[in-house]
């Protein structure tokens, strides 16, 4: 499925995807890509990726087809903050060799990762164009607003998932003209997957749990971790959980789902290491509730038509559709009383929100089609051609 196109106008597009959550997002991208007539897909797979401890997603790449053109090995997937560190260092001198040899022309990368910067910082410094995806947001998860701001001062051009964001671009200094309001990718394959199911929502008593570190001790995810669990089990809802991202604190959250799943009392409990991206939307879609911190509950839950408990400050700040989502603090007895309201909404399956429509994939590919190659716009001082209307 890798792209052969030739030409001398072809330019080649390397997609950094360095977690299953960022490839779930990046894929209609990827396939908008491919099928651009002036451009040549690159992939490039790092990160969390390759950790066996966390369900070697890279094999789920391979599984739909991709051509994977490089695996760069960062993190080792131990909780401590020299990994992540060194994971940095590492993936900016792979990616780098990779974007040297392959002669890349542009580099996608999405949010507020370590995976992302690294592709970034080996773009720039290689004399590569840069397209970030869902710059401008606001999450302070762990140091993931600094990365994420850090890139947005990189790229060259700004892909953002609302007009809020991408107004927030523009006040951190970067010209207008280069920031493009696109949409959430993650919403274009839900929205797929709605219109082909046509279905009305299922009920199953379900709760779909997914909750990240945000860089405290292992000791303080932990106690978060039971008791989100503890919350879930008093309502009566089964449970399915899925790892956490590799983040420092992790093992905290791996340690109290591991016990928990060994408990025999609990009753239905499934625990997954890693969902492959349809697979965790069409859970989404039939829960009855997600709990937990992750994006996907602010971004696309709201058009799976999925009430959310967010738990704690991990997504504070990011815009949410106020009808689905109820925050709760880091009790047992905050997320209990937030699992009983949201239980009580009854969301509209597909609806809109401020993430857009589901075409951002496609929009996204034809901004790539259209940038300049020339060094003025490469070191930012150019502008990009008044045909394309106005910015965000």
């Amino acid at each position: 499925m890798n792209s052969t196109k030739r030409g001398r106008r072809t330019r080649r597009v390397a997609v950094i995807t360095g977690t299953r959550a960022d490839y779930g997002l990046l894929r209609s991208t990827m396939e908008a890509i491919r099928k651009q007539d002036n451009l040549m897909l690159q992939v490039v797979v790092a990160g969390m990726h390759l950790l066996r401890k966390f369900g070697r997603t890279v094999d789920e790449i391979v599984r739909d087809g991709w051509h994977i053109n490089a695996r760069v090995k960062m993190q080792i997937g131990d909780d401590g903050p020299l990994d992540q560190a060194a994971g940095l260092s590492r993936g900016v001198l792979g990616i780098a060799q990779f974007l040297e040899q392959a002669g890349t022309d542009v580099v996608v990368v999405l949010g507020d990762r370590i995976e992302a910067m690294a592709g970034a910082l080996a773009a720039v410094t290689t004399g590569r164009l840069v397209g970030h995806i869902h710059g401008g947001d606001i999450a302070p998860g762990d140091f993931d607003d600094s990365l994420r701001h850090a890139i947005t001062k990189l790229a060259h051009v700004h892909l953002t998932a609302t007009r809020a964001a991408g107004r927030r671009i523009i006040r951190m200094g970067e010209s207008p003209d280069r920031v493009y309001w696109v949409g959430a990718p993650g919403l274009d394959r839900l929205m797929r997957l709605i219109r082909q199911t046509k279905d009305a929502r299922k009920r199953t008593g379900r709760a779909l749990i997914l909750h990240h570190p945000i860089g405290r001790k292992p000791t303080t995810e932990r106690r978060v971790m039971n008791a989100i669990l503890k919350a879930v089990e008093e309502v009566g809802l089964t449970r399915t959980i899925v790892y956490p991202n590799s983040d420092r604190g992790h093992t905290g959250i791996v340690d109290a789902i591991e016990v928990y799943h060994r408990r025999s009392s609990n009753g239905p409990v499934q625990v997954v290491r890693s969902l492959d991206h349809d697979r965790y939307l069409g859970m989404l879609v039939d829960a009855d509730v997600l709990v937990g911190n992750s994006s996907s509950g602010i971004v696309e839950a709201a058009s799976a038509g999925t009430p959310v408990v967010n738990v704690g400050p991990r997504q504070q700040g990011r815009e949410r559709h106020a009808r689905y989502v109820v925050d709760a603090e880091e009790s047992l007895g905050s997320i209990r009383g937030a699992l009983q309201k949201a239980l009580r909404k009854r969301p509209i399956i597909g609806g809109s929100t401020v993430y857009g429509d589901g075409r951002a994939g496609a929009r996204i590919a034809q901004i790539i089609a259209k940038l300049p190659l020339d060094d003025l716009f490469r070191r930012k001082a150019g502008t990009l051609p008044p045909r394309w209307g106005k910015p965000t």
